[in-house]
């Protein structure tokens, strides 16, 4: 989580009085800086392991609310084991989660579903690469490779063969590599026995890129939609009823709860779908402009069953990005949290502790 989106949820309309416990695997993480109690997370373990760690930590330290926008398989399905230690899990169904972190999946069941998605192949290695581009290609595409897993940009590469100009060399860079290179790279792969995720191969799609915000009841019941078009540094927050069409089906079809976003960019002039993420987007905070506070909204929907919308979003708003600067406190270390008991129950409009994670956090 951003510390942007921890200062929604501190500046909240119900001038509710929170405590933020972030979680970070890294421990030099500035994000930690802008939470109430930092703790640092276990990297190198698997899922049973993981969800163990967060039970335990969440019944240790009174967690009202957890929040994660990672490890989700290994939280999604426990939902009732959180609830048995007294924390709402503010996560997705399991059994979505498991589709979109395949965004090969994710393309078959939105296809089928109306939803327009690119062409596209998955490959595992150099003759499937071969075959992928020679059967795309031909259509004129600029083409990419990138895992089907969640990797977020990690392993995005565009295809180009073309040599390198002076024009390119003196370009801003950009995450290119030839189909030779990338073919190389798997045969090397395959020969030292190293593990290949699948990859998908498919067009290099069009500018802008449209990050879609959504807030929805438990059962996927879409309430708010904020398409964010993308350009450079300036962000729109759009106004475009087949945007949120589009949202609307893969929200409903997934029943994804809560905080969620969708990504479309465009191909021969319509928008298509990049990916469907069952959490919120880094860039959520930026929905603010809109007038509303998703974050919140989020919170009482988790905890209060207060499905009544924020108000009207304010649209056709135009952002620019720019880098803030905050002065910190030198690092400081991230000790086992004290346990602290659970607190009375509260008023609904007041909100006890949250936990959530920092890395590319959304809540």
């Amino acid at each position: 989580m951003s510390a942007q989106i921890m200062r929604l949820l501190r500046e909240n309309p119900d001038e509710a009085d929170v405590m933020i416990y972030a979680g970070n695997v890294d421990p030099g993480a500035v994000a930690l800086l802008a939470c109430d109690v930092p703790v640092v997370e276990p990297r190198w373990v698997d899922n049973d392991e993981y969800a163990r760690f967060a039970l335990d930590f969440c019944l240790r330290n009174g967690i009202d609310v957890l929040i994660p926008s990672r490890r989700l398989e290994a939280l999604a399905h426990r939902a009732a084991d959180f609830a048995a230690v007294g924390t709402s899990l503010m996560c997705a169904p399991a059994a979505a989660v498991r589709a979109l972190v395949d965004k090969a999946r994710t393309y078959e069941i939105a296809g089928a579903a109306g939803v327009p998605v690119p062409p596209w192949r998955v490959v595992s290695d150099a003759d499937e690469l071969f075959r992928a581009v020679g059967e795309l290609a031909p259509a004129g595409e600029k083409l990419c490779i990138k895992p089907s897993g969640e990797y977020s940009a990690f392993g995005f590469r565009i295809l180009d063969d073309r040599p390198l100009s002076i024009a390119g060399l003196l370009a801003p860079p950009q995450p290119v590599a030839s189909v030779d290179q990338v073919a190389a790279a798997l045969r090397v792969a395959a020969a030292q026995g190293e593990r290949v995720p699948e990859l998908m191969v498919m067009p290099y799609l069009d500018a802008p890129e449209v990050s879609i915000d959504c807030l929805s009841g438990p059962g996927g019941e879409l309430l708010v939609a904020i398409p964010r078009a993308k350009h450079g540094r300036f962000r729109t927050l759009l106004d475009d009823p087949a945007l949120v069409d589009i949202a609307r089906r893969l929200i409903t079809g997934f029943e994804l709860p809560y905080l969620s976003n969708v990504q479309l960019r465009y191909l021969h002039g319509e928008p298509v779908l990049l990916e469907v993420n069952p959490r919120a987007s880094a860039g959520l905070f930026q929905t603010a402009f809109a007038g509303v506070n998703l974050p919140w909204s989020a919170i009482r929907l988790l905890l209060h069953g207060d499905s009544s919308q924020p108000r009207t979003p304010r649209l056709g708003v135009r952002l620019a990005v720019t880098e803030a600067v905050m002065e910190v406190a030198a690092p400081r270390p991230c000790p086992a949290v004290p346990a602290r008991p659970r607190p009375t129950p509260a008023p609904a409009v007041e909100t006890p502790a949250l936990a959530v994670e920092t890395t590319a956090m959304g809540v």
